[in-house]
């Protein structure tokens, strides 16, 4: 503060004194350098305890250590993820208030006919993290071992199993949908504020399936207590490389989740560019990779416009399953 009313008192002193008082009307690249100076909210719009929380909490952990100040994981679930996205969206542009993004906001730009904010015009992508699959998760007492008994099992009981979700528009709940479309089975869906309480549930056999993520859910596979039949994406999980593909039993299905940080419009470059960077670092590190595979994470490094392209990318192909399946949730 002192600098810059010296700054203002010489602007009119000379040549340097000049140089000196632009430069004083130019904050950003200054601000940008010394960023952060105090702690950073990273808003995670789902509850507490899926996967976007874990991978909201491991970047987190990694960026306060590399960057000398707190960034503080803060659950704001609700609407759909609507409602801590709003609230970034709608956040000062200054980089101490981030959004862990994930699928769900490509899904919500067709899902949601009315929202108060656009995602693509007003989250500027900063880094993609990881992808992960979705994995068919059934409660012990289903009667089924293997999805083709899973599939005779839903078809001969339409409407009469219960899939939950994280919430309207998320990947378990896509992932659910393109599952009925495909295998011409009816899963009554069952929509939660975050895969947390969806777990809970499922585990308390109050639900008989979810198309989970792998962070967060893992455990129940190893230990028995929910039954694994197969995982969404194209290729095996490493987390469970026992478990077949769901492409295995119905031709041309694929679904993946994947995470990302995001930042209200306007952030400066330099900041968008830092973070970028710190993030990138985490995905080459060993200790990071080894918490990311442990939870199904396959990295995804690249620049601020290669997150944006995927963003653009799956906000097309899920548009067309949102529209093609008729699902509005306004």
């Amino acid at each position: 503060m002192n600098f810059e009313m010296h700054c203002s008192r010489r602007t009119f002193l000379g040549a340097v004194a000049a140089t000196t008082a632009s430069a004083c009307l130019l904050p950003h690249p200054a601000h940008a350098l010394d960023y952060p100076v105090r702690s950073v909210r990273v808003i995670v719009p789902v509850a507490a305890g899926g996967g976007a929380d874990i991978v909201a909490r491991l970047i987190s952990q990694w960026l306060s250590e590399r960057l000398g100040q707190q960034f503080i994981v803060e659950n704001r679930a609700g609407g759909g993820t609507n409602i801590g996205s709003e609230f970034v969206a709608h956040a000062p542009a200054d980089g101490y208030t981030l959004l862990l993004v994930n699928l769900t906001h490509a899904i919500n730009a067709t899902l949601y006919e009315k929202l108060n904010y656009n995602f693509i015009r007003d989250i500027a992508p900063v880094a993609a993290i990881i992808g992960v699959s979705n994995v068919v998760e059934i409660h012990p007492s289903v009667a089924a071992k293997t999805m083709p008994e899973f599939i005779a099992y839903a078809k001969a009981n339409p409407g009469r199993i219960n899939m939950g979700s994280a919430g309207n528009g998320s990947s378990s709940h896509m992932a659910g949908e393109l599952f009925n479309m495909l295998a011409g089975v009816k899963l009554t869906h069952v929509p939660y504020r975050g895969q947390g309480p969806a777990m809970t549930d499922l585990l308390g056999g109050q639900l008989q399936v979810i198309f989970a993520t792998t962070p967060g859910t893992t455990e129940y596979v190893h230990t028995g207590k929910l039954r694994a039949l197969a995982v969404t994406t194209a290729a095996r999980a490493a987390a469970l490389p026992e478990v077949p593909t769901l492409k295995d039993f119905v031709p041309d299905y694929e679904s993946s989740q994947w995470y990302g940080i995001g930042a209200p419009k306007d952030t400066p470059a330099e900041i968008v560019d830092k973070l970028n960077r710190e993030i990138n670092a985490a995905l080459v590190d060993p200790r990071m990779a080894t918490r990311f595979a442990d939870i199904g994470g396959s990295v995804l490094p690249g620049s601020p416009a290669d997150f944006g392209r995927l963003i653009a990318d799956e906000t097309i192909k899920w548009g067309k399953v949102v529209k093609f399946a008729g699902l509005r949730a306004d």
